[in-house]
């Protein structure tokens, strides 16, 4: 018996459809249908994505609370970064306090020393 592979029975490769007695104008029919459902996989794939990201959009947003800033308000500065740090998970995670100095339409603050 010749060695067929699990991928040529689920698509049905032209030789398996010879072994089943399958005519070519059926196969070439069937191969047709799967192609236009895998259209439309694709698009249903493409709204499970779309409404995925809907729903995670909505609960991080839900968590965020506006803050408004003014002039000469006292704020802390987070450190982040890649910078490899002796201390590790116990250096500060915050420097500061800043001033405000000024504000950007955009929301950018432009910070100073207290000194």
């Amino acid at each position: 018996m010749e060695a067929v592979l699990p991928v040529e029975i689920e698509m049905g490769s032209l030789r398996v459809a010879f072994e089943q007695q399958i005519s070519e104008t059926e196969w070439a029919q069937s191969c047709y249908d799967q192609l236009s459902l895998l259209d439309e996989r694709r698009l249903r794939a493409a709204d499970h994505v779309q409404a995925y990201q809907r729903k995670m959009t909505h609960a991080f947003r839900k968590r965020v609370k506006l803050k408004k800033f003014q002039k000469s308000d006292l704020v802390l500065k987070v450190l982040r970064g890649l910078i490899s740090d002796p201390k590790g998970k116990f250096r500060p995670t915050w420097s500061g306090p800043y001033v405000i100095r000024d504000l950007t339409r955009e929301g950018a603050a432009w910070l100073i020393d207290l000194d």
